[in-house]
């Protein structure tokens, strides 16, 4: 296989698996807040999953920038 796709299914799967454990572990969370958007802004969601998605997220955005990025040899 591809080194590029290996690494993205690799990055795709590891996120994943901290989303999955990220949504067990803020099931006792009291700290809710709102996220403003442009036009909107979101339900009450737990400050933990705010700051988890957005690492999520730009874990995913970096790696595949980085594949994107890198040249073959």
């Amino acid at each position: 296989m591809n080194y590029r796709f290996k690494k993205i299914i690799f990055t795709v799967l590891l996120n994943f698996t901290i989303f999955m454990i990220l949504i067990i572990g803020i099931q006792n969370s009291t700290k809710k807040s709102k996220v403003n958007f442009l036009l909107g802004e979101t339900i009450n969601l737990p400050i933990s999953f705010i700051i988890g998605v957005s690492f999520i997220t730009g874990s995913i955005t970096s790696s595949i920038l980085g594949t994107k990025l890198w040249k073959n040899k």
